[in-house]
């Protein structure tokens, strides 16, 4: 493999664990950058290939809790970076992180392994584990577990991680943004030691040097201890908002404030659960001896506010490297979708729509590549916002996720309550459904020329269901096809013939709960001189 220089990469080789996720994925591109060779293990290889770095690495299909496919992907590897975990993955989402931790330590020594590096989560002083959230103890099992491995090991414990596309600064963002007067729950009076996501990876490409002979957790943190509070004040004051009013009551437990996150902003009810128990205790850091041997340059930690500039300037320019949304939805569906005609696995109901454009094949895959997000579903915004609400209201995504980067898509890129599971840019776009469904669903859009060179656009809806409430729920929606369907391959026609840049008639701009994306920055907004650009935000 070769790096962006063109030059073979001769330093040590890190296998990255969770490479598709938030915090992986924007750690490769450090770790090349850095001199290091990286293996990337990953369930699904195909999702790691639409990424800038893809052909500098070495991908291997497999997994944390199978031992026989971890061993070759650990075979020669001197940096193994465990950032998985099962967090909203069932209620066995423990039992699940414990037996992957216990796997993954095994298999590293017996590979020989010099160094494992873990991101985990920051624990409150003085609180047994007993008393924890269950996804903050089973963040502090893991890195116990790691750490008793019998391979060095270097456990990051981090509480917030600032940064564009992080859960955390979603959270933050959404609910700062639409309520400019909120009832809240009283934790957000409770003490936090955020920090930016580039600090993180610095901290975390850092303890790849280490020496053999440390094997411990470092606290890692910024600058600044603010309560949830005072973090809703500075993003409104950095964001150039008004201020907001902010009344915190004792009521709202952990799983009620994760009904209000799960209807505010974007993080859907199996995720905001954990954020909202986790910041029901004070995580502020004990100590920073990571500094002792990953020195932190002028300027470093970035404060707070720096950390808000950064992301929002991300934001504000479509230029987000990966969101939380990279990872795949917990019992999001796996099986693979059934290609042949005579397929015998049950019932296979489609629906399907073909039409002649007037328009450039080019100019059609634009319009095909630029759906969802901002730009809607282009038709009956009425039936995907009633949609996206009932599918919030059972605890899935909805529509809210919106779009990584409004031009381009990439395998394993959510879209809103889609995933892309295959792209064949210029021919084909395969979208997997993540709402909650009983059974499996899959969205087809082809871009084609007929025998006689005229642009043609297909369209397939495939629905596998799973017993008589499948059967039950497609009988039920099909009388909409037509308008929901039908009107979407008529209007993704006609905008590619008026050359993408008209809004088709029943075109949705914000279906659902979608974004209404934060206020761009004020103009003036700039970094402060010492978070000039550079990688890793």
């Amino acid at each position: 493999m070769r790096n962006a220089s063109g030059q073979e990469p001769q330093g040590p080789l890190c296998l990255v664990t969770g490479a598709s996720g938030y915090i992986g994925g924007r750690l490769v591109p450090e770790l090349l950058a850095a001199g290091y060779r990286v293996r990337c293990l990953a369930r699904t290889p195909a999702k790691l290939r639409d990424h800038p770095w893809a052909g500098e690495v070495e991908t291997v299909q497999g997994d944390v809790t199978d031992a026989e496919t971890l061993a070759p992907a650990l075979r020669d590897v001197d940096v193994a970076y465990y950032l998985v975990h099962a967090l909203g993955g069932g209620r066995d989402f423990e039992r699940t992180d414990r037996l992957a931790a216990l796997t993954f330590a095994e298999q590293t020594r017996a590979a020989g392994v010099r160094r494992i590096v873990y991101l985990g989560g920051l624990t409150p002083r003085g609180v047994p584990d007993g008393q924890l959230s269950p996804h903050l103890r089973s963040r502090a099992e893991v890195g116990r577990i790691l750490l008793e491995s019998g391979v060095p090991a270097t456990v990051l414990r981090a509480a917030v991680i600032i940064g564009s596309g992080s859960a955390s600064f979603e959270m933050l963002r959404y609910l700062t943004e639409r309520l400019p007067v909120m009832v809240t729950p009283s934790w957000v009076r409770t003490r936090i030691q955020p920090i930016a996501v580039r600090d993180v990876l610095r901290y975390l490409v850092g303890s790849a040097r280490m020496p053999d002979d440390v094997s411990r957790a470092f606290d890692i943190g910024g600058p600044d201890v603010l309560t949830y509070l005072g973090m809703m004040r500075r993003y409104a004051h950095v964001a150039g908002l008004p201020r907001r009013l902010i009344l915190p009551v004792p009521v709202l437990t952990p799983r009620l404030s994760s009904h209000w996150i799960n209807l505010v902003t974007p993080v859907p009810r199996s995720l905001a659960r954990p954020l909202a128990e986790s910041l029901r205790y004070e995580v502020v850091c004990d100590e920073h001896d990571i500094a002792d041997l990953v020195p932190d340059p002028p300027g470093h930690p970035l404060g707070f506010d720096t950390a808000l500039a950064l992301a929002l300037q991300r934001v504000r320019e479509a230029r987000i490297d990966t969101r939380w949304s990279s990872a795949s939805v917990p019992g999001a569906p796996s099986d693979p979708l059934p290609t042949d005609p005579d397929w015998a696995g049950g019932s296979l109901y489609t629906d399907e729509r073909e039409l002649t454009v007037d328009a450039s094949p080019q100019a059609l895959w634009r319009v095909v590549e630029g759906i969802g997000g901002e730009n809607g579903w282009y038709s009956f915004p009425l039936a995907w916002a009633v949609r996206g609400w009932l599918d919030r209201l059972v605890g899935g995504v909805g529509l809210r996720r919106g779009r990584r980067d409004a031009l381009r898509l990439r395998v394993g890129d959510s879209l809103d309550f889609w995933r892309v599971e295959e792209i064949e840019r210029g021919r084909l776009l395969r979208l997997r459904a993540e709402m909650r469904l009983p059974g499996l669903a899959w969205l087809e859009m082809y871009v084609e020329r007929d025998g006689n060179g005229a642009t043609r656009y297909r369209q397939r809806a495939l629905f596998h269901p799973h017993g008589l409430a499948g059967q039950a729920y497609w009988w039920s929606v099909s009388p909409f096809h037509a308008v929901v369907f039908g009107g979407m391959a008529r209007n993704i026609a006609r905008n590619a013939e008026a050359g993408g840049a008209a809004e088709p008639e029943g075109t949705e701009r914000r279906p659902d709960d979608a974004a209404t994306g934060p206020r761009p920055a004020p103009a003036g907004l700039q970094a402060p001189p010492s978070a000039a650009p550079e990688r890793g935000e």
